[in-house]
């Protein structure tokens, strides 16, 4: 199908922090009932919320914000050291009823969109690793675009970046409440992916978010937020081609 846009602008925008650089684009859900719903409360004034693009299950682009103006999708965010993830991204929106309403898999004709959308957006240099989810950004509020996304599809045409091999070791390592050295060094290795964890020895709410998410991007058949050593191997493995990215430092 060939690609297919239409404008429907929303006011909730503003301008970017002088100086921000558009370097990440994060991908939601809507997780409402139908499109209609969602373009509605992205183009209400009162809801303050919005995105760049949100596209339709049958491959329709809308064109919400102007991607050089700031749209209103992350919320509170944290990715690489960075808050606020609003200043420096591009969110689209990607119809579907989410967890609460019935999350379904993405058509074929929305992510061929997707992609197409993605090949134009390529100005803007984003890197290859910093194409990323609503719950990387946000793991203890946001399950979106959840685990039935799919990044490998995208990963093979240069957006994004996957493990090799779905990992099937499932022996636990970690859970809720654990503490000590390993958990200290599963929360380092998580933020040097990006995620927003306190850099102690206590396997926290917030420490089972952030494996719950990382599970959703990058083991999406082991959702669980308990680190086994399929999750470990994965971990490391993504740690590596953020390194050889140069992403973060090796």
């Amino acid at each position: 199908m060939a690609f297919k846009s239409i404008p429907s602008p929303s006011p909730n925008f503003n301008a970017r922090p002088v100086g921000a650089v558009i370097d990440t684009i994060i991908l939601h859900y809507t997780g409402m009932k139908t499109a209609e719903a969602a373009l509605r409360r992205m183009c209400d004034p009162a809801s303050e919320v919005s995105a760049h693009f949100m596209i339709d299950e049958n491959g329709m682009c809308h064109r919400l914000v102007e991607p050089e103006k700031r749209a209103w999708h992350a919320g509170v965010s944290h990715w690489r050291g960075r808050d606020n993830m609003n200043h420096t991204s591009i969110g689209i929106e990607l119809v579907n009823p989410g967890h609460e309403f019935g999350y379904k898999p993405f058509p074929d004709a929305q992510i061929d969109s997707l992609l197409e959308l993605l090949n134009r957006l390529e100005s803007f240099s984003v890197p290859r690793a910093n194409y990323i989810g609503h719950s990387d950004v946000a793991p203890s509020r946001k399950t979106d675009p959840g685990e039935l996304f799919p990044w490998k599809i995208l990963a093979d045409h240069g957006y994004g970046v996957v493990a090799s091999t779905m990992r099937q070791n499932t022996k636990a390592i970690l859970s809720s409440g654990d503490t000590g050295l390993e958990v200290r060094q599963l929360k380092k290795h998580l933020r040097m992916i990006g995620y927003d964890l306190s850099p102690d020895d206590i396997f926290c709410d917030d420490t089972r978010f952030a494996v719950a998410a990382f599970q959703r991007h990058w083991r999406q058949s082991m959702v669980t937020g308990t680190f086994d050593t399929g999750t470990q191997e994965i971990v490391m493995e993504i740690i590596g081609i953020l390194k050889a990215e140069a992403i973060i430092a090796p």
